[in-house]
Formats: C-alpha cells, structure tokens, sequence
C-alpha cells in the first residue's frame, strides 16, 4: 500500500463563509465581523487558486471541482471530512455532523471522477446521521495506509464504534484515543484528529500535550515507533495555528504541504526535522481558516483509486 498520493480532488468554493452549524464544536472558528461576505469569498477564492497553483508547480495533479451555489454548501471546500478513496478502487462515503454539510455529499463529483479513475464499489456509511452518529472521514481517522493503522481521537463527530466499523470493513487497525484543548478555561474535545496529528510514510507530526491521559499518550506514542516512524512533537499553540493539519503528498517528490500560519508557528529544530525527509510546501490560508476553521490538510481529498489508464 501506498501512504502518498500525487493525485487531490480539491473543491473550488463559491460561497465559502463561516458555518454557524459547524461553529458550535468548531472552537477555531472566528466570525469575521470586519469584513463583508463578499469580500470572504474574494479571499478565499484567492487563497484557494493560490495553493492549487503552488500544488501543481511542484508536480502534483489536482482535481479542481467548482462547488455550486445551492445547495448552500459553506465548508464545501474541505472535502475529505465526506469522502475517502482507496486503492482497491473502493470509495467511502461518511456521516456529517453539520446538516448543512451533509448537502456535501455529491454523486457528479464521483462519476467525474469516474471518467480518469476506476471506482469498484460504494462503502456508504453516512446512515449513521438517522442515529445522530458521526465519522467525519479523514478528519476523524488519521490513515496510516502502508501499516493500516487508523488513528482517530473520539469526539461528537467522531464516533468510536463507525471507525470499528470502517477498519473492519477496510482492514486496518484502530488506535482511538481522547484529545483535548482548553476552551474558555475547560479541556474539551478536539473535534477532528487531523488538527493534533499527521502520519506521513517516515515520521509522525502530533500535539502530544492534548492527550490528557498518560496511558493512552503512551500507547499511542507506541504504536507511532512501532510502525517505525519518527515523532515530531509540536505544542498546543501550534496546534492552534494549524501546525497539525498538515498532509504529505506526492509531487515530482514527496512533499509536506501545510498553511503559511502552521509554518511560520515551528521551530527551526522543527523544521531542520522535517526537511531531513521531505521539501516543505506552504501557502496563505489566513480567510479559510479563520472562517472555516480548517487548514490544508482539510482541503486536500487524497485519491489512491487506480487509473484508468
């Protein structure tokens, strides 16, 4: 199995704005009062072509799909929390949390991306919203495909008992544990793992402090060397400015692509680490992530299925 993918669908927003469903367990969100709706999409459109552009200068092919004006779709553009892909050709539809983000879920998008990649089958486990139960897809499960190791940090939108489910169905193995943050003085619930993790196919980037209980900090720290990857520890208020939403890719060479904000938050010995396995690639997502709360790793949809060709 492969852990990187030179191929990205990545959704081309229309309408991006803040999500007021999203916001109520979302606390990276920031409603930006000061400047117009209008001018949030300018942004964020800029943002969005501005990284695809950086994406493909560096060799990576990046599936552009332009969102739609209705349904009205705000986080539309990260769209690995709906989706997965997978080598067997399986693809892997998840349950959302947000209603609104549910309207996500987009049959076009899979039959164009039909016409380039052989999809076999549809493993649909987004029934589970008739049970208000969530597994927001590679927010929520950190993959470590080469070990079939799947991470995933339980929350209200990720649910433990749907990851049971998806690594059977999938064959991988599960390591769930509970990160948290502190939110107006109470540690709570980090919503998707991929804000306090990245596993890329030699090391691991994680926010250890956010796992409060030391048997399961252990466990997974653990695993992580088990499966031979080094450990890159980064600090709650890197987390925060999204230096764990970061996701290796495949580009003329392997590549870590995260937000301008994650890399400007590490350390030069955090960075020398990093840079001994693979180049950097950044860019500015300051509008996205604020309004969206979602960083980098959130907007790329990593595509393993196999070619047509």
């Amino acid at each position: 199995m492969k852990q990187l993918t030179s191929n990205l669908l990545m959704i081309e927003p229309v309408a991006f704005r803040f999500n007021e469903e999203t916001a109520k367990n979302n606390f990276y969100q920031k409603n930006l009062d000061s400047i117009s709706e209008e001018e949030i999409k300018l942004k964020s459109l800029a943002e969005f072509k501005n990284f695809v552009a950086k994406l493909e200068n560096h060799g990576v092919t990046v599936h552009v799909i332009k969102d739609t004006i209705e349904p009205d779709t705000p986080d539309s553009i990260f769209p690995n929390n709906w989706v997965s892909f997978h080598q067997d050709g399986r693809v892997a539809l998840y349950p959302m949390c947000a209603e609104n983000r549910r309207l996500e879920r987009r049959t076009d998008i899979l039959e164009k991306l039909r016409e380039k990649f052989k999809i076999t089958s549809i493993v649909d486990f987004s029934h589970y919203e008739l049970e208000n139960l969530f597994l927001e897809g590679t927010g929520s499960m950190i993959l470590d495909r080469e070990n079939k190791i799947c991470y995933a940090a339980i929350s209200i939108r990720t649910d433990e008992d749907i990851a049971k489910e998806f690594c059977s169905e999938f064959s991988y193995k599960l390591v769930a544990f509970t990160a948290n943050q502190t939110h107006e003085g109470e540690r709570l619930a980090i919503y998707h793992t991929n804000v306090m993790m990245c596993v890329a196919d030699k090391y691991a980037i994680v926010c250890m402090d956010t796992i409060d209980d030391v048997d399961q900090r252990k466990k997974l720290g653990q695993e992580l060397l088990d499966s031979g990857k080094e450990i890159i520890e980064i600090t709650e208020a890197q987390k925060g400015l999204f230096a764990g939403n970061m996701l290796q890719v495949m580009g003329h060479k392997p590549l870590l692509v995260m937000s301008s904000s994650a890399y400007n938050s590490l350390t030069t010995q955090q960075l020398e680490k990093i840079q001994k396995y693979n180049p950097i690639l950044h860019s500015s997502l300051d509008t996205i992530e604020a309004c969206g709360g979602g960083s980098a790793r959130c907007m790329m949809a990593e595509v393993f299925l196999p070619s047509k060709e």
